[in-house]
């Protein structure tokens, strides 16, 4: 009996496993008597305890400790934490009830539930999510708030489980095995009997599902479905990233096998029933190594001295019906995904990279819009149509970027014509309040193993806006087209916008006051047109300094994220009333719903259900930064692969964030970033201020903050993790 006493108090204050201070009579802190308390009561949140018992269960036998007990429990009942029912005998105060909401893990790592009515943020510790896992809708019973803390409590009901997939590591041992699960969000690792190991071994990836998780089980129950590989191969840990967001990594054979039969061939009657634009000056523009070309450029001079220039889009949407298990599975993926080294085809290989795919001398459908201009770039005149079209080229944009520079190529004249009308188009619209998100992106030159050899910048030229102008355009036409009521006699009907809303009034004044520590300034109220032209004035006086990814990273946090919704706010950054996606259906699904929305209403349909398309919009968007984020993983593990070999050299960098484990460093040669951990500097005890992103020595006052120029070692690089670790050098003084 004695034995499983001990056991018990140690669960409550598990540090105390043999004689202590404490136990010699001295009174302890008064903050760790507190903690032991309050962890009692919340581990008994319906019990009722007598003075003797508490002093009982936390070992409290001589009189300085009782006496300080008392005076705890008295000003715990005092803050309403704990109720006194009746003299001397003490309960938790449990009127605050129950919470539904959704965990979120924070960047602190702290998980916290996310209330469905939108209250207070509500933290749950890891010992008391109880089998909730981050991202699981679930009912929180709440602690008693203490004055002045926040809010706490513990999970007692799993009520959706968001995802009970996961990837990792397998440890197989003789009779049962582990999956040592990668994603942060999981904290426990998953029990695999030795019959449920599906051929995986010791040290390989896979897939697990959870089938079993009991209360008395501390780990989940699972089987592993899939095997991906041994650890370290590209292709192993390229596929798990993608198993880590639960995104598709293999394309279904059923599919594949339903799109081998759509014919190739174009019948005559469908290419009567379309504007013919076969004989018309055309060609695509994409990066060198694009297979799905979905946007065409045509041009020709009208009888009336303007311009016709036509944007053709592949017509993915005759070949692809509703109810057919091809749109089913775009739908689920609702966009494609583009890793460091591949692309996850939202539609099977055969549609995205022939049928549909633009290819030069092949006769193509399209859905365009054909726009008659004049030399100014104004829109005189458009046309919104189903055609059929035959490029005459394909470029890529280093071809393209050459005869726009030369002035010399094929088809000089067209390209040329049409760069000087995109520019146009450009400046016209960062008049009206455009803002100049243009990020440097990070690449990775490869070998045919995945490694990454070295490390360049894409830098957005003119070849690319002049394809960007003309995307933009057309979108922003078919929205106004549906969306404005002076387009469609006044009738508004349902449609799938792409929406940027205003910046947040407090994250445009938290940039203000950090640029302000570089030197910068930034308008935050006015008219938009105002707020915008400051911004990018910041953007371009930041162009090439030290600081500025950082900048252009924080500027862009302080903004709205663009989502697709059937209710226009307009696109804010693009200074846009009316904005849609319609010009990439080959690799998003929200470009579909464009397509038949428009042929509906052409053929005079009702408004469609707005809450069918509000969900399929919500779904898409939830899709898209899922996508984002596993590209992310991918640059992320690229680059602590590609500075393994590195390990011990010395580069210059600049504090790219702080939290309070660590500094982060971006090395201004390659955009690597990585940690320096708050435990490796030993000089001072460091304090972390989160208002002002920086950490404060406790006795020197030494302060690191973001902007800082520091001088790095690489001390470890954790491809496992994706993880680079630095060891800090020198700061450089301003």
């Amino acid at each position: 009996m004695k034995k499983k006493k001990t056991k018990a108090k140690s669960k409550i204050y598990p540090n105390k496993q043999k004689k202590s201070k404490q136990d010699s009579g001295k009174r302890m802190k008064k903050r760790d008597m507190l903690d032991l308390v309050v962890r009692l009561f919340q581990k008994h949140p319906d019990a009722t305890f007598g003075f003797k018992k508490v002093c009982s269960e936390l070992s409290v036998s001589v009189m300085p400790q009782r006496q300080q007990l008392m005076d705890v429990l008295t000003e715990l009942v005092i803050q309403d934490f704990l109720q006194e029912p009746s003299r001397g005998n003490y309960k938790l105060n449990a009127r605050c009830g129950s919470v539904v909401g959704t965990l979120e893990r924070k960047s602190g790592g702290k998980i916290f539930l996310v209330p469905d009515d939108g209250g207070e943020e509500i933290h749950v510790m890891d010992k008391n999510l109880n089998r909730g896992i981050a991202g699981d809708k679930v009912r929180v019973r709440l602690y008693a708030k203490r004055r002045g803390s926040v809010p706490e409590g513990e999970v007692v009901e799993v009520l959706e489980r968001k995802n009970n997939v996961f990837v990792g590591t397998l440890q197989v041992k003789d009779n049962y095995a582990f999956l040592l699960v990668d994603n942060k969000l999981m904290q426990n690792d998953i029990f695999i009997p030795a019959d449920k190991l599906n051929g995986g071994e010791n040290g390989q990836k896979a897939v697990a599902k959870i089938v079993e998780w009991s209360e008395r089980d501390r780990n989940p129950v699972g089987e592993i479905i899939d095997v991906l590989g041994d650890m370290g191969d590209n292709n192993t840990e390229m596929n798990a990233i993608l198993a880590e967001f639960g995104l598709p990594y293999t394309y279904p054979s059923a599919v594949e096998d339903f799109a081998d039969q759509i014919p190739d061939e174009i019948p005559e009657e469908e290419i009567k029933r379309r504007i013919d634009c076969r004989n018309i000056t055309t060609f695509t523009i994409d990066p060198k190594d694009a297979k799905d070309f979905d946007d065409a450029l045509s041009l020709r001079k009208l009888d009336n001295g303007r311009w016709e220039v036509g944007v053709h889009i592949a017509d993915v949407t005759h070949y692809v019906k509703v109810g057919d298990i091809i749109n089913e599975e775009a739908e689920k993926r609702a966009t494609s995904i583009y890793l460091v080294d591949r692309t996850i085809p939202m539609l099977p290989e055969r549609l995205c990279n022939k049928i549909c795919s633009l290819r030069p001398d092949e006769e193509k459908l399209c859905y365009s819009v054909l726009f008659e201009m004049n030399d100014e770039a104004e829109v005189l005149n458009y046309n919104i149509a189903h055609t059929v079209i035959k490029s005459d080229r394909r470029f890529t944009y280093e071809e393209a970027q050459e005869i726009i520079e030369t002035q010399k190529g094929d088809f000089c004249d067209e390209v040329l014509t049409l760069d000087r009308l995109a520019k146009k188009l450009r400046e016209d619209r960062f008049e009206k309040g455009a803002i100049a998100f243009d990020r440097t992106e990070v690449r990775f030159e490869i070998d045919e193993k995945g490694k990454p050899l070295s490390v360049y910048f894409k830098e957005s030229k003119d070849a690319n806006k002049l394809i960007e102008e003309f995307m933009l355009l057309a979108n922003r036409t078919v929205a106004a087209h549906i969306g404005c009521p002076k387009s469609n006699g006044g009738k508004l009907k349902t449609f799938v916008y792409r929406i940027h809303d205003v910046p947040d009034p407090e994250k445009l004044a938290n940039l203000s006051q950090f640029i302000s520590r570089f030197g910068y300034k930034v308008k935050i109220q006015g008219k938009n047109e105002e707020v915008s032209a400051s911004i990018n004035s910041l953007l371009d006086q930041v162009q090439g300094k030290k600081e500025q990814n950082l900048i252009e990273t924080i500027a862009i946090r302080s903004m709205a994220k663009a989502i697709y919704s059937t209710d226009n706010v307009g696109h804010y950054g693009l200074a846009f009333d009316y904005y849609t996606h319609f010009t990439s259906p080959i690799r998003r699904y929200p470009d579909m719903m464009v397509h038949r929305l428009l042929d509906r209403y052409a053929s005079g349909g009702n408004s469609a259900d707005k809450g069918k398309f509000e969900d399929l919009c919500k779904h898409s968007s939830s899709m898209e930064q899922l996508a984002a984020t596993a590209e992310r993983a991918s640059i992320k593990y690229k680059q602590v692969e590609y500075m393994s070999d590195k390990v011990g050299k010395v580069y210059d960098g600049v504090i790219s964030g702080i939290q309070e484990w660590g500094i982060y460093v971006e090395l201004l040669e390659n955009k690597c970033e990585g940690m320096v951990p708050i435990r490796d500097l030993d000089d001072d005890f460091y304090m972390f201020d989160e208002k002002n992103y920086c950490l404060i020595g406790r006795s020197s006052h030494r302060t690191y903050q973001l902007g800082d120029e520091v001088i790095v070692r690489i001390a470890k690089a954790n491809l496992e993790k994706k993880q680079l670790d630095f060891e800090l050098i020198e700061r450089k003084m301003a």
